[in-house]
């Protein structure tokens, strides 16, 4: 059911965006505003639902303590800038430094039913940069089509895996370096440019610093961040 709502609050967002851009003069009026720019800077607020991609190691089976260990989804909010620069009609380079608001679940429930499940949240505060190339289809009526890639690039400004309490927790690594993948539409209004986006980001690298003194952190191999993130450009 999660699912299905966060899909159809998807739909519905992109359904707006476009049911206001159509009461727009027909035409690309208001990208000619637009066109012969080189350059120019924004705002983006975004949305983001993220969980990690959880491997398990061979103690996994040897254990008799935990019966499973899995992630579950949290979510959050990003806000930040926007430099675009235009190389040629169709391509673009985009920095978004962004300050994130995430957050991820570790879901453990011991064999036997008796204790209680735990779940370990973990709460981030990351200073993401990521770097983009987006390529952009021909404009119609002021709405072009975009697809995007790139890596992002995030460390953790609350990251807790040196406090004196870690010595519990399953430790998190303060940085992580992703791949992303996304796509969107630019819509032209006379003063601005306002752009929804979808993007999915997956990590490159195993954010879980190894332990195996903590129970919870032996029967874990790998962990992958993962996040989807809705967002909302306005740029001009």
């Amino acid at each position: 059911m999660f699912h299905i709502r966060r899909t159809t609050l998807i739909s519905s967002l992109f359904l707006i965006a476009f049911s206001v851009s159509t009461s727009a003069q027909r035409g690309n009026y208001n990208y000619l505003d637009f066109e012969n720019k080189p350059y120019y800077f924004g705002i983006v607020l975004a949305y983001n639902n993220s969980d990690y991609k959880v491997s398990q190691s061979k103690n996994f089976l040897l254990n008799d303590s935990i019966r499973i260990a899995e992630s579950l989804r949290g979510v959050g909010f990003n806000l930040g800038g926007i430099v675009n620069l235009k190389i040629g009609q169709y391509f673009d380079f985009r920095t978004q430094p962004t300050l994130s608001f995430a957050e991820r679940k570790l879901f453990y429930k011991s064999p036997d039913d008796i204790r209680a499940p735990y779940t370990r949240r973990i709460q981030s505060v990351l200073f993401e940069i990521p770097f983009h190339i987006r390529f952009k289809s021909e404009p119609y009526n002021d709405k072009r089509f975009f697809l995007v890639t790139g890596v992002k690039y995030g460390i953790d400004v609350a990251n807790d895996s040196r406090s004196r309490d870690s010595a519990e927790l399953v430790k998190i690594a303060p940085s992580d370096f992703m791949f992303e993948v996304g796509a969107g539409v630019q819509i032209f209004f006379p003063y601005f440019i306002f752009s929804p986006e979808i993007k999915y980001s997956h990590g490159l690298g195993n954010v879980m610093v190894i332990d195996p003194s903590l129970p919870q952190s032996n029967v874990i191999d790998r962990l992958t961040s993962r996040s989807v993130t809705l967002s909302f450009h306005f740029e001009g």
